[in-house]
């Protein structure tokens, strides 16, 4: 890598979402020089899209993969509360964290039988789930529609609000992040700017989400996924708690803005939002909470998730590069435990279990599962 730098940083973190922020603070709480390069959010970067779920228990999947994905989301979102206090604290922006719990629901007979699969194996998993009849799921929920078939509650799946989180972490950051820095090119002794800068630095995180497999060889696709937000002109009320269905959500906000989604597509780079993609979120949600057709719509829009061959993130070293990428649908829970993670490493330090299940190493350079 060439180019004139009158500044060597000790860590220059390519991408400024939600994980390469909170990577960024973790670093410099250590005393490392940071400076953040960030390309803009206007190009499907998902974290504007997010919906902000912490909600390991609800989106545990089956298999191998997905118990170590269980394992992960359980140690991010045990490590939520104390972020948010400290984002909150050190910023002076509230990150929205709500504590309400989540409703997993069935709307037909087909959906019941799955929730009940669901259910017995997370049970089976230790997770914390309690099933609820329809009319005690409508209690807590009066919104929900008489045909609800099934229920369960999960009390300690939870959500923060990724806007007001990115804010509270470029507040704390301030001149570190460099806005509007399109990086071409990620080396182990800095990265290259569109504009034909050259960034020194002892070490580079690569944290460009959905981008990170254009700058460095590493199994990142971008999983699109549309979302709707949505503004009840009467305030907040119309349900209190996170509703999960189908592959559909609708997570509430404390002012009375709901985001509902989300699409899960192979579409490439495409950010573009469709008739069919916002009609069926409509559909889907109507079903289930018919009051939502008096919301507002605020916005349509669409994201790229980072996404890895077995939806975990990369945490690591590759070629000389550390990398926190790849969260897939999981980017705002785990971007705070990643923080810690990617820091303890970039100080010389033991991150601890959690990042056994992202090393790199795992995968090839084809993107294929290294046995072992």
């Amino acid at each position: 890598m060439s180019g004139p730098s009158n500044v060597r940083w000790d860590v220059a973190v390519v991408g400024g979402g939600i994980v390469g922020l909170f990577v960024a603070w973790r670093a410099r709480e250590r005393g490392l020089r940071v400076t953040v390069l960030d390309a803009g959010a206007d190009d499907g970067t998902a974290w504007p899209v997010a919906a902000g779920m912490l909600a390991p228990t609800s989106e545990a999947q089956f298999g191998p993969a997905g118990q170590r994905a269980v394992e992960l989301g359980l140690a991010a979102a045990a490590r939520w509360p104390s972020a948010a206090r400290e984002l909150g604290e050190a910023s002076g922006i509230d990150p929205g964290l709500r504590t309400p719990g989540t409703l997993v629901l069935g709307r037909d007979r087909d959906e019941a039988e799955a929730l009940d699969r669901e259910r017995r194996y997370r049970e089976e998993l230790g997770l914390a789930v309690t099933p609820l009849l329809p009319s005690a799921a409508r209690r807590a929920e009066p919104a929900l529609a008489p045909t609800l078939r099934a229920a369960m509650e999960v009390a300690d799946d939870h959500s923060v609000d990724p806007r007001r989180v990115v804010a509270g972490l470029r507040a704390v950051l301030g001149d570190a992040v460099r806005a509007g820095e399109r990086v071409t090119e990620v080396g182990p002794d800095g990265v290259a700017l569109e504009s034909g800068e050259t960034v020194a630095a002892a070490r580079v995180v690569l944290a460009a989400g959905a981008w990170s497999g254009e700058l460095l060889d590493v199994p990142v696709r971008p999983l699109k996924g549309q979302v709707i937000r949505l503004r009840d002109p009467d305030g907040p009320g119309l349900v209190t708690r996170t509703l999960r269905f189908s592959s559909t959500y609708l997570v509430p906000r404390a002012d009375g803005r709901y985001v509902l989604g989300a699409t899960v597509e192979e579409r490439g780079f495409d950010t573009s939002v469709t008739a069919g993609g916002v009609y069926e979120l409509l559909r889907d949600a109507g079903e289930l909470v018919p009051g939502i057709s008096e919301l507002v719509v605020e916005e349509t829009l669409a994201g790229l998730r980072p996404s890895t061959p077995d939806t975990l993130p990369l945490l690591g070293e590759r070629d000389g590069v550390m990398l926190a990428t790849g969260h897939g649908r999981d980017g705002v829970l785990l971007s705070a435990l990643t923080g810690d993670l990617v820091a303890a490493m970039l100080a010389g330090e033991d991150p601890g279990p959690p990042v056994a299940h992202c090393d790199p190493a795992r995968f090839d350079r084809a993107g294929q599962a290294v046995p072992g």
